[in-house]
């Protein structure tokens, strides 16, 4: 039996095609603001939400009614974000046109009891989130940022962007065999950093630092979401300052690209599509969460959508089966030390454009036919791309793409930007990327 026919995802004609793009540095200087502004996902959902507000969009609450009036609209919950523009003239059945991302980065995160210390140092308690690179949290001056959850129930962001605290690194003398044999660390043991000096460890020590720092009153915080994160700001490394290092990329990146390719196209008109932002949390650790993109926000959003501009089941049912998500996560470039440790005919570099991420297995979620709608979106918008496959003897990893997909029922493409050192505290990509990742979401988004 033959496959029913897709919506076209046929490629424009060449001559659609724009100009290759010349490199705004403007674009990454902003990125790197975005980056230093965003130690947790409470932070880089506000400010994505501050961008959104400056371009027009207006936030509309979850317990609201809804109405189906033509403009930008956004969803905040906890670390997530779903924004999108209805243009002139939609219909009910009109399809979307989605970017998805995650704003949670693998770090370390405070326990419910953070007041902890021996042998006379102060210490703070910790978890381990995600798959951080626990080496690079070593040595490292870090603040402590995140969301308090007061007696009232209202929440308060706070971030203690400042060298509060660090976790050392046993001196070689005292481990002969490190560079031989390789740091072994223990997770519970070793990765508990110190903030300061003092036998008498006193519960509620850290809240009360914070509650003053923050300018609350004591003993009104009864609940919180804090991590710690480097205070070392982003910055451009190399002989022509070609590189990006910095923190978090990984996948606040892809938020900022989206977060500008949204506003861009909502003020353009004329959309065939409605264009969607989903930046979801709790990527990092499988995305089952309320907020996660294995939860039920972002279907929530999209039908209530529908249903506010007079749509019936039938309407959502046409509008999902004509829409795409571009899942868009940082991949992985070539390493110069390791480079067989990549597929030998996939060796996709920094400053070579987006990449496209396939993998057989549905780890990612690309077929043929979503690389033609990608490939269509480069070659509108004048942007190079690349493919990325893993090694057969690794394993791959995965994103919230085959997520999204299954989830929805939604024609779901794997995308993204690009670079080393991923789940370090401090990740690296080309400068010129996430400009160029940006002008493809915008391109797909303008359909």
């Amino acid at each position: 039996m033959s496959e029913p026919a897709r919506p076209s995802a046929a490629a424009p004609p060449r001559s659609a095609a724009r100009a290759p793009l010349t490199f705004d540095r403007g674009h990454t200087d902003d990125l790197m603001t975005f980056l230093a502004a965003s130690p947790t996902p409470y932070h880089a959902v506000a400010n994505a939400a501050e961008r959104l507000e400056k371009a027009g969009f207006r936030q509309v609450m979850e317990t609201d009614a809804w109405d189906g009036a033509v403009g930008g609209k956004y969803v905040l919950r906890g670390g997530a974000i779903i924004a999108w523009y209805v243009p002139e003239g939609a219909a009910p059945h009109t399809p979307f046109r989605i970017v998805g991302a995650h704003t949670d980065s693998p770090n370390l995160r405070v326990k419910p009891r953070p007041d902890t210390g021996t042998q006379g140092w102060r210490q703070v308690a910790v978890e381990i989130y995600g798959g951080p690179l626990l080496n690079s949290w070593l040595d490292r001056d870090l603040g402590l940022a995140g969301r308090l959850s007061l007696r009232d129930g209202s929440t308060r962001l706070v971030n203690v962007d400042r060298p509060l605290l660090r976790v050392p690194q046993l001196a070689i003398h005292l481990d002969r065999s490190v560079n031989a044999d390789g740091l072994k660390l223990d997770k519970q043991r070793h990765m508990q950093p110190v903030w300061g000096l003092g036998e008498d460890v006193r519960d509620g020590d850290l809240i009360a630092f914070l509650e003053d720092t923050a300018g609350i009153p004591s003993g009104e915080v009864t609940g919180w979401d804090l991590m710690v994160h480097s205070v070392e700001p982003p910055a451009y490394l190399g002989r022509d300052k070609e590189l990006l290092a910095g923190p978090r990329m990984d996948n606040l990146l892809s938020v900022h690209a989206g977060t500008a390719a949204l506003t861009a196209v909502a003020a353009s008109g004329g959309l065939p599509f409605i264009p969607v932002l989903a930046a979801f949390d709790h990527e990092e650790n499988g995305s089952q969460s309320d907020t996660g993109a294995d939860g039920p926000l972002l279907g929530g959003v999209l039908e209530r959508s529908v249903f506010a501009r007079g749509g019936s089941y039938e309407d959502r049912a046409r509008a999902f089966a004509g829409t795409v998500c571009l899942s868009s996560d940082t991949g992985h470039a070539v390493h110069p030390n390791y480079a067989e440790r990549h597929d030998p005919t996939h060796h996709p570099r920094v400053d070579g454009g987006p990449i496209l991420k396939v993998n057989v297995n549905n780890r990612y979620a690309t077929d043929g036919s979503g690389r033609s709608v990608f490939a269509a979106a480069c070659e509108k918008a004048g942007v190079p791309f690349q493919s990325f496959v893993s090694n057969n003897s690794m394993p791959c990893g995965t994103t919230i793409g085959p997520i999204t997909a299954a989830r929805h029922g939604i024609r779901t493409v794997d995308i993204g930007v690009a670079i080393l050192s991923m789940h370090s505290a401090r990740e690296l990509c080309g400068a010129k990327d996430p400009f160029l990742l940006t002008n493809a979401l915008t391109a797909f988004l303008e359909g």
